[in-house]
């Protein structure tokens, strides 16, 4: 399922690489917790380094059509909400309670109000008070809806080595591995196909 936008309807642009960023979880509040990448690594990398990025970001996520201007605040608030989106959601994955901290950071942000979505002439869909505060509190409320509905039983944390994106699982059968088989799930497939052919050359 793509990323949704401030409605939770509204379909993102498609694509798993956007401007930089990688749109992988199936949801958008999954998706913003990617933009710390390489989580596993001793030194992750921010993608959000500075308020320009945040606005990349949302334009990427399909929740602005142009570039916002961030403030430096805006920026710590949303790296705040990331990455209690993340641990929140890693939780999920791993059958663990949930942290009241970041519990009070999530509901702190899905409490502000957000953009409303407006019926411009010609049947256009524009959004209205949907300033940068606005469009960070949408994020985290498709993250309450999504950690507080049935779908946070599918919230999987991806298998590829190296890999620490967390993406929701809509397969029929519930036992997706990766966040991308075209990315990770492939990498695996070859290291896979490797193995045995080493195998196979020391039988010989």
């Amino acid at each position: 399922m793509p990323p949704r936008s401030a409605s939770g309807r509204r379909p993102a642009p498609a694509g798993e690489l956007r401007d930089g960023f990688k749109f992988r979880g199936g949801r958008l509040a999954l998706d913003f917790a990617a933009s710390l990448a390489g989580r596993l690594r001793e030194q992750p990398t921010d993608l959000l380094r500075e308020p320009d990025d945040l606005g990349r970001w949302l334009v990427a996520a399909g929740l602005a059509v142009r570039p916002p201007a961030p403030t430096r605040a805006d920026l710590v608030g949303a790296r705040e909400l990331r990455e209690a989106l993340y641990r929140l959601a890693l939780s999920c994955a791993r059958g663990r309670p949930l942290a009241e901290a970041d519990r009070a950071i999530v509901n702190r942000w899905a409490a502000r109000p957000g953009p409303a979505p407006q019926l411009a002439a010609g049947g256009a869909l524009t959004w209205r008070g949907a300033g940068v505060p606005a469009l960070i509190a949408a994020i985290a409320r498709d993250g309450v809806e999504l950690l507080g509905g049935s779908d946070a039983a599918r919230i999987r944390a991806c298998a590829g080595e190296g890999c620490a994106v967390l993406f929701l699982d809509t397969s029929r059968a519930g036992r997706r591995r990766w966040c991308s088989m075209a990315s990770c799930g492939n990498q695996a497939k070859v290291r896979g196909f490797r193995r045995r052919a080493r195998r196979g050359a020391r039988r010989q």
